[in-house]
């Protein structure tokens, strides 16, 4: 019941906040700009679930217009907060400042300017503060086009520009990294170790891909990152030492095809990233070589919008080759690779009611010194890489449809989301050898999320 009380006053505010945004007649920056609801663009009217709209939306650069209030400046902002209980405690906090367990926190706040700059320009910047890591304000997601239609071979030709700040930040679908599902997930509970470079890379870099969209069928998009300099990371507060950093550019590369038939939208595709770093930044001893790539698929029922179903799959293999690494003691094994699988399928009804159900498993190569360790929790005694999860989430967003009692003055998600570890970090009983068990990751999250 304590645990309880503590997560009161995070939800208490973010009510009042949500009263004090509706009085001062404040929206969420494309609803403004272009005059429909949320649940125009996203699935639950709730971002960043995205329906063929939304997806359309953010293929012509942010730019569609047709609001009323179109005039002003894009302007947005969010809060999140969030109770976080795991079935074992953390020994020392699970975060600076924060208990073992039951904790409550204030995760994250931003400011965005997001939409439309000119009718071929337009731009998603987000600036967040980490209310957990207590971090200056950071560079988060950040994606700016410049875009324009024609036509190719007699059929609808839309192409542009991206400048971004993240492999995959610039995609339209919800099964690559950066915009993958569920939205939300606590700070405070342990995560697996083992992760790709496509999914590591956010903020660290920057880049510029090109795509095009043909017949609203195929889609391609392709370019290039780099690791941003020392200097532009601190200034931008997203500087990590331990980050690899990678050597020249690194090619990026996307394809899909997608059909709506009838309310039933289906979507396949590819992407890949090749990268030669310098392991924890450290030069002259040669580089490591990753090559990432991977298969998605998106299915949604659209056809009656009061009952919404969608299926969503991604598989990533990553390949390694650790020349460096191996040089400077970091890697015990040459050559590596890493598999990870994400299949997510959901309900929504109304727009309002939402039961999201994921499973996700990553295996690799066993390696023991990428992966051994003997730290408390975060460490894995078998030196593998593999874990195993399910997670269930339900959710409710009350407004942002066109007859909501707020209509388009602000958006609030709340939900409550519950994850089991089948294994982690390589193992199911004594994962760490310090005497954890899997399942004592096992997290229950309660998390509200106000836009406005």
């Amino acid at each position: 019941m304590n645990a309880f009380r503590t997560a009161i006053p995070p939800v208490v505010v973010l009510l009042v906040m949500f009263l004090s945004s509706v009085e001062v007649r404040a929206m969420p920056a494309f609803t403004r700009q272009t005059g429909m609801p949320c649940i125009s663009c996203h699935v639950q009217a709730f971002g960043p679930g995205l329906t063929p709209v939304g997806r359309q939306f953010k293929l012509t650069g942010y730019t569609m217009a047709g609001g009323k209030d179109a005039k002003f400046i894009p302007l947005s902002a969010m809060v999140q907060g969030s109770f976080t209980h795991t079935q074992r405690g953390q020994p020392g906090g699970a975060a600076d400042h924060f208990g073992s367990n039951n904790n409550a926190a204030m995760d994250q706040a931003s400011i965005f300017y997001a939409g439309r700059v000119t009718s071929n320009v337009g731009a998603f910047v987000q600036t967040t503060f980490d209310g957990v890591a207590k971090t200056n304000l950071i560079l988060d997601n950040t994606d700016i086009r410049l875009v324009d239609q024609g036509n190719l071979a007699g059929q609808q030709f839309v192409y542009g520009i991206s400048a971004n700040n993240s492999p995959t930040v610039s995609d339209l679908w919800n099964t690559l990294p950066a915009w993958s599902l569920p939205a939300a997930s606590s700070a405070l509970a342990p995560t697996p170790a083992a992760g790709t470079l496509i999914e590591s890379l956010a903020g660290q870099v920057g880049g510029v891909t090109a795509y095009m969209m043909w017949n609203n069928l195929l889609y391609v998009e392709g370019g290039g990152y780099t690791s941003l300099p020392r200097n532009v990371q601190q200034t931008v507060n997203t500087f990590d030492p331990g980050q690899n950093k990678i050597d020249g550019g690194a090619p990026y590369w996307r394809i899909a095809l997608q059909h709506d038939h009838n309310g039933h939208y289906g979507a396949i595709g590819s992407f890949g990233m090749q990268a030669n770093v310098n392991p924890q930044r450290i030069q002259g001893a040669g580089t490591d070589q990753f090559t990432d790539f991977g298969f998605d698929a998106t299915y949604q029922y659209l056809a009656n919008l009061a009952h919404i179903f969608e299926l969503n799959a991604t598989y990533i293999r990553e390949n390694r080759n650790m020349n460096a690494s191996m040089a400077l003691g970091l890697a015990e094994k040459q050559h590596s690779s890493l598999d990870t699988v994400r299949i997510r399928t959901a309900y929504t009804f109304q727009q309002t009611y939402s039961l999201n159900l994921f499973y996700g498993q990553t295996s690799g190569t066993a390696d023991n010194v990428i992966y051994f360790s003997t730290d408390p929790i975060s460490g894995s005694r078998t030196g593998k890489p593999n874990n195993q999860a399910f997670t269930a989430e339900l959710s409710y967003a009350p407004f942002g449809k066109t007859a909501s009692t707020a209509g388009s003055l602000a958006n609030l998600r709340l939900a409550v989301q519950y994850v089991h570890y089948f294994q982690f970090n390589g193992g199911i009983r004594n994962y760490d050898g310090s005497g954890r068990n899997a399942v004592g990751n096992d997290t229950l999250f309660l998390s509200g999320w106000l836009a406005f």
